[in-house]
């Protein structure tokens, strides 16, 4: 089965261990003959540091700290939270995340913390040596070859990110190379790599046939369940035009999906669940009425804002 764009390394070693932890978190979660309550806390609030700090926290902080961040989503100071303004609020959530997380990972991989990562301490962080890959020589075995094949894109991509005479990346440019779909300057280049992976006769589109990829129907046979879901996919998400192909703009939704939907989707089901008087908005008074919804919500990362002063802090 395929797997789809993988416009960085990094992002797929993530979902490779997350996919592998799984059944550790399930074991963890129910393990033999009782159920971890404990466990929900932690993975609502982010971990056990998180937990023992929302333990300690009196309700009267909780209920202050969640009135500000109320205030904040609040963008036209009328009292009301909108499904635009509680979408808008969980993306910006989003991308603060991954920013922060961008951030403590630069720290970890300058290993001579000179305020630059080397590609020698991004290849000493990710697989505990230097490699180094003949970008003109294929490999026979087909794994190793793959990893050689996005090793050279990781390659390409820190390459890119680095705009200045350094050789090696600062914060602003290595948060390019983790989240290229955050920076601007990095949105030619994403459009650029998924072509080459999947533009196979090299008109600069991406066709229904070039997008699902190895998959060759059998004609005596009905498409598998997965082809039927991308080939929707494909026709209702990101082909705007109905041309039946993908131009860049398009494919750039495709390989860079932003969490717009995501955020959107949450922000109606909190309306649904909380919206008391049916006006599709939310009041304050909603919204503390249904607290412990709102802190195991996106809206605000399953609680964890109330510990982040970015997002409850007056003065921010």
């Amino acid at each position: 089965m395929r797997l789809g764009p993988r416009p960085a390394t990094l992002g797929l070693l993530l979902l490779c261990a997350a996919v592998a932890g799984a059944g550790e978190a399930e074991e963890l979660h129910y393990p033999p003959g009782e159920h971890r309550a404990d466990f929900d806390r932690e993975a609502l609030l982010g971990g056990q540091e998180e937990v023992d700090e929302y333990v300690k926290l009196t309700p009267e902080e909780q209920h202050k700290r969640l009135k500000s961040i109320i205030k904040k989503i609040d963008l036209d100071s009328d009292g009301f939270l909108t499904e635009s303004e509680l979408s808008s609020w969980i993306q910006m959530s989003f991308k603060h995340y991954a920013m922060q997380e961008a951030k403590q990972q630069f720290v970890e991989y300058d290993k001579n913390s000179d305020g630059s990562v080397s590609w020698d301490e991004y290849n000493i962080q990710m697989y505990d040596r230097v490699i180094d890959f003949d970008e003109n020589t294929a490999l026979d075995d087909a794994e190793e070859e793959s990893f050689r094949q996005l090793h050279l894109k990781d390659k390409k991509r820190f390459e890119k990110a680095n705009q200045d005479s350094d050789p090696g990346l600062n914060l602003e440019e290595f948060i390019a190379f983790e989240h290229p779909e955050e920076v601007d300057y990095m949105t030619e280049f994403v459009i650029q790599e998924a072509l080459e992976e999947h533009d196979k006769n090299g008109d600069g589109f991406v066709s229904l046939e070039e997008f699902l990829g190895d998959y060759r129907r059998d004609p005596t046979n009905e498409d598998p369940e997965w082809i039927l879901v991308e080939k929707d996919r494909f026709l209702n998400d990101y082909d705007k035009d109905a041309d039946g192909r993908l131009d860049p703009q398009e494919l750039l939704s495709w390989v860079v999906p932003n969490n717009q939907g995501i955020a959107q989707e949450e922000a109606l089901h909190l309306i649904d669940e909380m919206d008391l008087n049916s006006d599709r908005k939310l009041s304050e008074a909603e919204i503390l009425e249904n607290q412990d919804l709102f802190l195991t919500s996106e809206a605000t990362d399953y609680g964890r804002q109330l510990h982040d002063e970015y997002f409850y802090h007056d003065e921010l």
